[in-house]
């Protein structure tokens, strides 16, 4: 029986290998404050099994922490930018350990719509194409699969739109970034937008269906489709990376749909996913 803090696990919980990565990108606590009651490392267990369980807050076991303090550093560190900071470093060394540049030059967009949970909050609406009314989350990831940068909006927001506010802000933040690659709904005046603003450009992969080899078809007669375009599931090329990562972070119980009140918290526990995603592969808890 694995025991931690005095307490027996649960399978969220993160091993010794795991917090020797995780315990230094973690904010520590101040010395000049009252002595510490509370171990980092709980306060980071409760949140992942908040995030692994999809209980609600006041339903944290009693082992944990109480949940108003698990709250208000999930929230404290999310407004501080911890968990992007996390994300980062942790992507970081995952590329090098698969023998790529730290920096990703190039990334797959794509966005999912969700339904959101009886909850309070802004941003929300509905999808008339995917028929979900709720939130969209706006998702861009390198070519291995690992988050780059997450924005959720109403589903209403076209992914025109939600790509426009993903993409501002992130030619600083990845300045070796030159390519995209997307499906048909980033085409149009997205490519325009993005060589004028950011400089990258963006190639577009489309659905397409390879005609049968070897079919003629009379001059008059009406074609058998069927056999010219057969049909079944064909892999879109860099387009299955990200529906691999939308897939790893809908697994997770708290993100199978959208019940946060604020999207901030929506996209930190995409984030968090992602987090517990690289730490798993950086430290097996059964290798």
């Amino acid at each position: 029986m694995r025991m931690t803090m005095g307490r027996r696990a649960y399978p969220s919980d993160l091993t010794d290998e795991q917090w020797a990565l995780l315990e230094p990108l973690i904010p520590q606590p101040s010395q000049d404050g009252r002595p510490v009651e509370i171990e980092r490392r709980e306060i980071v267990n409760a949140i992942l099994y908040v995030l692994r369980s999809g209980c609600p807050w006041r339903y944290l076991p009693h082992e944990f922490p109480a949940w108003e303090t698990v709250y208000y550093y999930f929230r404290r560190w999310e407004r501080e930018g911890v968990w992007e900071q996390v994300l980062r470093i942790l992507r970081m060394h995952m590329r090098r350990r698969q023998g790529r540049d730290e920096e990703p030059s190039a990334a797959i967009i794509d966005s999912q719509s969700v339904k959101t949970g009886p909850v309070r909050g802004p941003e929300k609406g509905y999808d008339p194409g995917k028929k979900v009314w709720g939130r969209k989350r706006h998702l861009l990831v390198d070519t291995q699969g690992h988050l780059l940068a997450v924005k959720v909006s109403g589903a209403q927001l076209s992914d025109l739109e939600g790509a426009k506010r993903l993409l501002a802000p992130l030619r600083q933040i990845f300045p070796r970034l030159k390519h995209l690659w997307g499906d048909t709904h980033y085409a149009g005046s997205l490519i325009g937008w993005l060589k004028t603003h950011l400089g990258w450009t963006i190639e577009i992969v489309r659905r397409w269906k390879a005609p049968a080899r070897g079919i003629l078809v009379p001059i008059g007669e009406e074609p058998d489709w069927d056999k010219l375009f057969p049909p079944g599931f064909r892999v879109l090329p860099r387009r299955w990376v990200i529906e691999r990562s939308i897939a790893w972070i809908s697994r997770i119980r708290r993100l199978a749909r959208d019940v946060e009140g604020l999207p901030l918290c929506s996209e930190a526990f995409i984030t968090l996913a992602m987090i517990r995603l690289l730490l798993l592969r950086l430290a097996p808890p059964f290798p």
